[in-house]
């Protein structure tokens, strides 16, 4: 493997950002779902407007993992009123970690979350949470490895589909 890194992603990597958040989300749920659905999701959360206001909340946090200049995964972390749903400010929200599917079991997504919770401490978070599909088992397996426990559920729409997440949580001793 060559030279994996994790950076901060900001404006200047807008392009980048949306390249991988497509290709990563569509990778993990296109089979899964209908392409009409997959698109009107893809068109409305990761256009360029919708990711330059992300990028611009100062709650909110990009990292990208790249192999040397080629991005293969990325996060988004959420404090404050970034948050998705709990909005706790001692707690910090992984709203994303997606990895290209030639990466996985390469541990680029155990990078990214120990960045969260290197994060979370920097940040004296007491919780890390998130939303993950109540099918993705594989991502389930991989959270609950590193000590999240189901707390709740909520709706995710993808496109018109209402599918159900399961919210985890993990406490930072």
């Amino acid at each position: 493997m060559q030279s994996i890194h994790l950076s901060p992603a900001s404006v200047h990597h807008i392009n980048e950002l949306q390249s991988i958040a497509r290709e990563t989300f569509y990778e993990t749920f296109a089979g899964d779902n209908t392409e009409a659905d997959m698109q009107q999701y893809l068109d409305e959360k990761f256009n360029l407007s919708v990711l330059q206001a992300e990028l611009d909340n100062p709650d909110s946090f990009f990292f990208i993992a790249w192999e040397n200049e080629t991005a293969i995964g990325y996060m988004k972390l959420n404090t404050g009123a970034a948050q998705t749903e709990l909005q706790e400010t001692t707690s910090l929200e992984i709203e994303r970690i997606y990895v290209k599917n030639a990466y996985h079991g390469k541990k680029i997504g155990q990078l990214l979350y120990d960045k969260a919770f290197e994060v979370a401490k920097e940040k004296n978070k007491t919780s890390l949470w998130l939303g993950v599909w109540e099918e993705n088992h594989k991502a389930i397996r991989f959270y609950e490895k590193n000590g999240f426990i189901p707390f709740d559920k909520h709706v995710f729409r993808l496109g018109g589909d209402e599918q159900i997440d399961l919210m985890m949580r993990k406490s930072i001793k």
